[in-house]
């Protein structure tokens, strides 16, 4: 396998010096690890992860072992967002149910440690793929890798919410209508201009909301950057960043996804239009039935209604982003090209909305 690295690989992967805004008193933190953490023991040396829009990620390097920190980031918040005590919930469940998550070490929600609430996992060695292309690869590597990620997703959502203990999680049913008004609620109080088509998803979509036939937990964001693979094999080791996760409807977290399918490359590395069996990666078709196969379904009806739900949730996400930005807390420095995104994609959102 070649080992040639796209740019967004290159943008993204490993580690740099703490930005300002996002650095803490680093003894503090080495107190806390002391009495919290089994078998640490210093010195620690600190580190910020360049990957990354929502909550900041830091590599703790001691001797023996290197930990993960994951925090909310500093400034003033939208309300709800930045769960990280969620996160830890939920990724500790997951993983005592057998699903790869990362083994957590400990919660701290007190803000007077580093400044905001935080928690420490433990560093999975393996590969992050930042380029959805996959450059480098052969085409059978690259469907093996796709195969893996859609495997693992079926796996989340064939586990048992109430043997994982994730029974309030989330509310019961309902799905859409709760997160079409939160990401309404999100989009309109980071809102820093008008945009005319994110005004008519806002009527459109509860209207034509489907019912809701499963409840699962649900990820939120997932796609290939949020998954740890085996350093050779095409397996997924870990699943990252949770904060979007609550219990829902297992197809909007698949068709979230899906979106790659449907996008452009320009607006989120997407395949649309582009030869994906010259390059090994599934069609739509095969990636729709691979997951169906997998969780028991014969298809996904009102499809065009998931993949419109989702760009605009994405446009909504992308908006807070870019809101923090300007408030100088965002934690990547691309926070601000995201602000110049959120039209076209509520734009073609909509297009996909009228099809339907």
């Amino acid at each position: 396998m070649s080992n040639s690295k796209s740019q967004l690989d290159a943008q993204f992967s490993g580690t740099k010096s703490v930005a300002d805004a996002l650095k803490f008193d680093e003894g503090a933190l080495e107190s806390w690890m002391k009495a919290n953490v089994d078998g640490y023991a210093g010195p620690l040396e600190v580190s910020q992860f360049r990957g990354g829009q929502s909550n900041p990620t830091y590599k703790l390097t001691t001797p023996a072992r290197q930990y993960v920190l994951r925090r909310k980031p500093p400034g003033v918040l939208l309300p709800s967002a930045h769960a990280v005590e969620r996160e830890f919930t939920v990724m500790k469940a997951l993983g005592e149910a057998g699903f790869p998550a990362p083994v957590m070490f400990g919660l701290c929600e007190d803000p007077e440690v580093i400044g905001t609430a935080f928690y420490v996992m433990e560093f999975v060695e393996g590969r992050i793929f930042w380029d959805a292309y996959l450059p480098g690869m052969e085409p059978s590597e690259r469907r093996a890798l796709y195969d893996a990620s859609n495997a693992a997703l079926a796996h989340l959502h064939s586990i048992d919410v109430e043997k994982a203990g994730l029974t309030d999680y989330g509310k019961p049913g309902n799905y859409f209508e709760r997160q079409i008004g939160r990401w309404t609620k999100q989009y309109k109080a980071a809102e820093t201009r008008a945009i005319p088509a994110m005004d008519r998803l806002i009527e459109w979509l509860p209207a034509n909301a489907p019912e809701q036939e499963r409840t699962s937990v649900v990820h939120g964001d997932y796609r290939l950057d949020n998954m740890i693979f085996h350093p050779t094999e095409p397996r997924v080791i870990a699943v990252l960043d949770w904060e979007l996760s609550t219990l829902g409807d297992p197809l909007a977290d698949f068709t979230y996804q899906l979106m790659q399918w449907r996008t452009p490359k320009e607006i989120r590395s997407g395949f649309l239009g582009v030869d994906l069996k010259s390059l090994g990666i599934p069609t739509e078709e095969e990636y729709v039935a691979a997951y169906c196969e997998r969780t028991g379904r014969s298809g996904i009806p009102k499809l065009d209604f998931y993949i419109a739900y989702n760009i605009f949730r994405l446009a909504g996400i992308a908006q807070g982003v870019y809101a923090r930005a300007l408030q100088g807390n965002a934690s990547n420095e691309r926070a601000k090209e995201l602000g110049a995104l959120v039209e076209p994609m509520a734009e073609y959102a909509w297009t996909i909305a009228e099809k339907a």
